[in-house]
């Protein structure tokens, strides 16, 4: 049998620190909806970490798609939902749909999207963590962000310019900008935690 998962080095030295803050978090969540899941590598290893909390990862990319899937496949884990086809910018999401057996979404997480896709996907995700989050509930972003309009290290401006090299929508988001939109879908921006390689994890809050 062929073996489609994808392995991406970056999600492999991620994953235990974005865990260790996803422990504060995510507790007493119920379900967890993953936007944009990549390789699939995140989900299975924040599924076994968090066994009480069904997981519900999502792609839209045909590969990632198929390597999520291959992940959760070999995982066997029985709190990761089958991955759902979930094009950021749609409305309604999947989710949404009245047939989604887990339609009480306690969470929303997403790494590494929103700097290599086009600004209107990161509208598109505030608008549909409106219309799905309940007053309270967390969506957890991870990622490079610029502050105060600035690169938090030499390093991110070189990756920014090798981002806007693939199309010069993509680019590290500004944290001001991005909190802006937040707050005019009802979100508003309660905590930014830096991580490891001149990442943070930003967290917004349901009003």
């Amino acid at each position: 049998m062929s073996d489609n998962r994808q392995f991406a080095p970056a999600a492999e030295r991620n994953r235990d620190p974005i865990l260790s803050v996803l422990k504060d978090l995510l507790e007493g969540s119920e379900t967890v909806l993953e936007i944009a899941s990549g390789t699939g590598e995140h989900a299975v290893h924040f599924a076994s970490a968090f066994p009480d909390v069904t997981w519900q990862p999502t792609n839209f990319d045909d590969e990632h798609f198929t390597s999520a899937e291959a992940w959760r496949e070999h995982a066997g884990l029985a709190n990761i939902k089958p991955t759902l086809r979930l094009d950021a910018c749609a409305n309604p999401w999947p989710v949404e749909a009245p047939d989604y057996e887990h339609r009480d979404i306690s969470a929303i997480f997403n790494a590494n999207m929103i700097h290599i896709s086009p600004w209107e996907v990161t509208l598109g995700l505030f608008n549909g963590a409106s219309r799905i989050l309940s007053p309270g509930n967390l969506m957890i972003l991870y990622g490079p962000y610029k502050v105060d309009g600035e690169h938090t290290a030499d390093s991110n401006k070189k990756f920014e310019d090798w981002l806007k090299g693939l199309n010069p929508g993509f680019g590290i988001r500004d944290i001001g900008e991005v909190s802006e939109v937040a707050k005019k879908e009802g979100l508003h921006h309660r905590q930014s935690i830096a991580m490891p390689a001149n990442n943070f994890i930003q967290v917004f809050q349901k009003s």
